[in-house]
């Protein structure tokens, strides 16, 4: 792996009755890839070279924190940051049968916790129009000031 090394953090919490583990390592691509079928995460990457571009994603990103249910990885969040004022997620999702249990406001937290803490950090999340609500609910506010570049060809797509 190129990446930098993962700091093992791992917390147990009971969220309306299910016991979720929340820890801040490493998934396998392909592991990642069939959690992103089940969540709505799945339309957001390109097609071109998708599955090398998964790989190197899982091996390189800063924080890389997964919600199990027993064995089932049921919630992750991946977060760009330089521990000292921002952290950027650039992926947060939540299987779609365990929506609505407050793992993905639990899996924000613990991002912005490992990247510096509350008072320190400024985040920025990549959000389709369909999680601008949820973000809301977190206390977020829309930016107007974000440029964005790409010279990519994307092509949509959505895992199955």
């Amino acid at each position: 792996m190129r990446g930098t090394a993962i700091n093992e953090y791992s917390t147990r919490i009971t969220l309306q009755g299910k016991e979720i583990v929340f820890k801040n390592s490493r998934i396998p691509a392909e592991e990642y890839i069939d959690f992103l079928k089940r969540t709505d995460l799945g339309s957001q990457y390109p097609g071109e070279d998708f599955r090398q571009r998964i790989q190197t994603l899982v091996e390189n990103v800063a924080i890389s924190l997964l919600a199990f249910d027993r064995d089932k990885v049921i919630g992750v969040c991946f977060g760009l940051t330089d521990y000292a004022y921002w952290l950027f997620l650039s992926d947060l999702g939540v299987d779609r049968e365990y929506c609505n249990l407050g793992i993905g406001r639990r899996l924000v937290q613990q991002a912005q916790h490992i990247a510096g803490g509350k008072d320190k950090i400024i985040m920025v999340a990549c959000a389709n129009d369909d999680a601008v609500g949820f973000y809301r609910k977190c206390g977020w506010k829309k930016a107007e000031d974000f440029m964005s570049f790409s010279s990519i060809k994307w092509t949509d797509f959505t895992v199955e």
